[in-house]
């Protein structure tokens, strides 16, 4: 019963994260079912089955928070569930070690680059609600974007979050609702490429129960926090999150000691956190009223 405590807590805080940043539930929650024994391939249909329906919870806060753009979501989520079935189905149980590296250089340094780009000087449209990206672009990002989700126990929101707002056309609330509502449609399928190549044996009812009451209990509130932070702090917060996460995956890959891993994680957390206020404050300043001077 504690366990089972415990994986709701798990995926309450998961989904928090997910639902607020646009990233990080599938990574958080397929880390722990990795620590407690599952192989990779069931540890990730164990999150996808619990992520479909708190996807659909988290999709349905975002619309009725007005942070979803439908037709980012259909030309998004479409191609990303078909790279999702084909990721679970026939590369759920090949290491792809090789391909974990690469992508966290290319996350840390859109990370990066959106944590600079946010903090120092945010992109002209940030607050433009309706994406003009056209299906060059989103649908081979969705085909990717679900290949990595399933073969990786999370990846969707990192990587479509990551590559739509380093483009800065679109506000970060509107991109963060509309990946989290495509999302239900990668997880469903790879969900179903897993039961098709895996079966059900193996798969504990149990760990997906506790993830998923964890994250619907979370998604409405994630929902209302993305609807309330502005676009400056939300992109450099995003941004700082992308690079600590993806950092730190390479030093593990490099050798680096565990005390070195501290050092080098503490400097770019204290670069962050420097951006974060700085952006903070730049937004109160921002948002203040203009003194008026009076005349006698």
């Amino acid at each position: 019963m504690r366990r089972l405590a415990v994986l709701a807590l798990v995926g309450l805080l998961a989904q928090l994260v997910d639902g607020a940043l646009g990233m990080g539930y599938g990574v958080t929650s397929s880390s722990l079912l990795l620590v407690a024994g599952l192989s990779p391939a069931l540890a990730s249909a164990s999150v996808h089955l619990a992520e479909v329906g708190t996807n659909l919870a988290s999709g349905a806060s975002h619309w009725r928070l007005g942070n979803v753009d439908w037709r980012l979501v259909g030309r998004l989520g479409v191609p990303g569930a078909v790279g999702a079935f084909a990721g679970a189905a026939f590369l759920s149980n090949l290491s792809a070690g090789w391909a974990t590296v690469l992508m966290a250089v290319v996350l840390a340094t859109l990370g990066t680059y959106i944590l600079v780009r946010f903090a120092l000087r945010p992109p002209a449209q940030s607050h433009n609600r309706v994406s003009p990206h056209t299906s060059r672009l989103l649908v081979p990002l969705g085909l990717a974007g679900g290949f990595v989700d399933a073969t990786g126990g999370g990846g969707w929101g990192p990587v479509s979050t990551t590559s739509l707002l380093s483009a800065g056309r679109t506000a970060p609330r509107t991109v963060i609702g509309s990946v989290d509502t495509s999302e239900f449609l990668v997880s469903l399928s790879a969900s179903l490429g897993f039961l098709l190549a895996l079966g059900s044996a193996g798969i504990d009812l149990g760990i997906v129960a506790a993830l998923l009451v964890g994250g619907l209990v979370a998604a409405p509130i994630a929902a209302w926090l993305v609807s309330r932070l502005p676009a400056r702090v939300l992109g450099t917060a995003v941004g700082g999150i992308i690079l600590l996460t993806n950092l730190r995956t390479l030093l593990v890959a490099a050798g680096t000691g565990g005390r070195d891993v501290l050092l080098w994680l503490s400097a770019a957390g204290l670069l962050a956190l420097t951006a974060l206020v700085h952006a903070t404050r730049r937004h109160v300043r921002a948002a203040s009223p203009e003194p008026t001077e009076e005349y006698a």
